[in-house]
């Protein structure tokens, strides 16, 4: 291990002020950091250097998503330390960094794989737009309490034409995100799926689906009333989409690689965030 990117959440003053003391530990080591700024407008294409070893993401698990986006295409381990509120994703926390740290570099801390989804966006026939996520992908209308109209298939099986105010295709990892508010089934982390999640379907017989990993999920834009229609990418990433767009959602040949992010964290952020049994430890 000779190189990593700290990546600083700037909207968090604890982020900041938590880079200074890994990066001073991490110097100690040896180990060259260069910190990116996530938070800032040209946040989505960062310069990097090209060989990096690592990654510490500090922030929330949006943070982590992010974080992700940049390092799976290169397989580069993420350290992720929890500063936000719900840490589904980033499982060391901010006051017991440094001994996990340190397991990590001397190799008895290994990172586990989560499965990420991409899509791709044809217009004309032609692509147009790709990109990855680890949580999810929305499509939706641009303003509050407006229908959207989908004709969706998967593995050229129609599923018919959803009216919503959106559809939202998550990973198991996306489950206790955006997929969850929404009525979505939650995914233990470790299996490999896609969940198909309606947002306010204007029918109730459309109903949250989990799909296996092997399904490829073509979902074509219609004309909608009064409204724009958007791709968004973990919640971070947008794009808008034209009538007759065709999007292709199915699982990533890339993964995350995580620390800190096994079952016993999972659930216990379960456990506390959803107050099983009356309270999280109950």
């Amino acid at each position: 291990m000779n190189t990593c990117i700290i990546v600083v959440n700037t909207y968090n003053e604890e982020s900041l002020m938590l880079s200074k003391k890994i990066f001073s530990f991490l110097q100690k080591t040896g180990i060259q950091a260069t910190i990116i700024n996530y938070g800032e407008e040209d946040a989505e294409h960062p310069n990097i250097p090209e060989n990096i070893d690592f990654a510490v993401s500090l922030g929330g698990d949006g943070t982590v998503l992010y974080t992700a986006r940049l390092c799976a295409k290169k397989a580069i381990p993420i350290f992720p330390v929890n500063l936000g509120e719900f840490g589904f994703i980033a499982g060391i926390q901010k006051n017991d960094w440094e001994k996990p740290l340190q397991a990590f570099l001397d190799g008895s801390f290994l990172p586990l794989k989560r499965s990420m989804v991409e899509v791709m966006l044809f217009r004309n026939q032609e692509c147009v737009f790709s990109e990855i996520a680890l949580n999810d992908f929305v499509i939706s209308a641009s303003g509050a309490a407006r229908i959207v109209q989908l004709e969706i298939e998967a593995n050229e099986v129609p599923f018919g034409v959803f009216k919503a105010d959106g559809i939202i295709v998550s990973t198991a990892t996306g489950s206790t995100a955006y997929s969850a508010a929404a009525g979505g089934p939650i995914v233990d982390p470790a299996l490999d799926a896609l969940i198909l999640s309606p947002v306010c379907a204007f029918s109730l017989s459309n109903r949250p689906l989990v799909l296996p990993a092997t399904a490829s999920l073509s979902i074509r834009v219609l004309s909608s009333r009064d409204t724009d229609v958007m791709l968004t990418c973990d919640g971070q990433v947008s794009m808008k989409l034209a009538v007759d767009d065709v999007l292709v959602i199915k699982k990533a040949e890339v993964s995350a690689h995580l620390l800190g992010c096994d079952a016993n964290v999972f659930y216990s952020a379960l456990r506390t965030k959803l107050h099983w049994s009356g309270g999280p430890r109950a």
